[in-house]
């Protein structure tokens, strides 16, 4: 250890915060374009701080962030997934997938190429979709905001109630 190592933020393990936070960018660049509402759920997840009315991104997240760029740009998403799956618990893997299918769909719609990367973690997670559906379908419920917008829309229909299935 140097004399100077104890003033590092961030210590540079991959952790399971790290994965996490991975995860995150690698679905946020699925697609080929970062969205507005997709660097904004980010930041709400990884705890963002308000800072003269703009929101950011705090001094331990942004080593963080930054660490978890630099792994994303030089490491494919299968090598990102062998290394950090065997890292992960059960609650952990479930609150990534929740987190990325979320990311996902804050734009309004998943993207054909982030459908396929939520397919992947899927299955390197061991977690089959029915398992995950009832997960997926709160979310999705959550930004479906066209229940608003769109006076016909099925859900809106009289005596039509939400419900989750098993």
């Amino acid at each position: 250890m140097g004399l100077f190592d104890m003033f590092k933020g961030d210590t540079g393990e991959v952790t399971p915060h790290f994965a996490f936070a991975t995860s995150l960018i690698y679905m946020i660049g699925a697609d080929g374009k970062v969205e507005n509402e997709e660097v904004g759920q980010l930041l709400a997840v990884l705890g963002g701080e308000e800072s003269g009315g703009a929101i950011g991104v705090g001094a331990n997240n942004q080593q963080l962030l930054d660490r978890a760029f630099k792994y994303y740009q030089k490491n494919s998403v299968d090598t990102f997934l062998s290394e950090m799956t065997p890292l992960l618990t059960d609650a952990q893997k479930m609150c990534i997938l929740t987190n990325i299918i979320d990311s996902s769909l804050s734009d309004g719609e998943a993207a054909p190429e982030e459908q396929e990367l939520f397919a992947k973690f899927l299955q390197a997670f061991n977690i089959p979709e029915e398992r995950f559906q009832p997960f997926f379908d709160v979310i999705a419920l959550k930004n479906d905001r066209a229940v608003f917008t769109k006076t016909d829309h099925p859900s809106n229909e009289p005596g039509y109630t939400v419900q989750l299935k098993f």
